[in-house]
């Protein structure tokens, strides 16, 4: 088991742009690629992004494209979530995921993250 732990969230006006963190411990070595999902009040989580832990694959949502960038630092079991250019209907509860192994469901889940955006 891994245990994923966000931080960086928080509140910011329309275009501004927030830094997310997620650190890994545990079971780190098992990692095939990390998440980012949210969840807008009152709606379903949706994805964000993906990257693979090894480098160089990612994935993002299309409203992600072009504004949102992830990456990591694996020496420090880290996975990043830059966002630019925010949006109001960017608010809602950020969360990290792990899975290990491609194509699989991402099983470990931080606590996740607040981003509120206002206009």
């Amino acid at each position: 088991q891994v245990q994923l732990v966000e931080s960086g969230g928080g509140s910011v006006q329309a275009g501004g742009s927030l830094r997310l963190s997620c650190t890994a411990s545990g079971r780190t070595f098992s990692t095939y690629e990390m998440g980012w999902f949210r969840q807008p009040p009152g709606k379903e989580r949706e994805f964000v992004a993906q990257i693979a832990w090894s480098g160089g694959s990612r994935v993002y949502a299309d409203f992600a494209q072009g504004r949102f960038i992830i990456f990591t630092d694996n020496a420090k079991n880290t996975v990043y979530l830059r966002m630019n250019s925010l949006k109001p209907e960017d608010t809602g509860v950020y969360y990290c995921a792990q899975r290990t192994v491609a194509g699989g469901r991402f099983g470990s889940w931080g606590q996740g993250t607040q981003v509120t955006v206002s206009s």
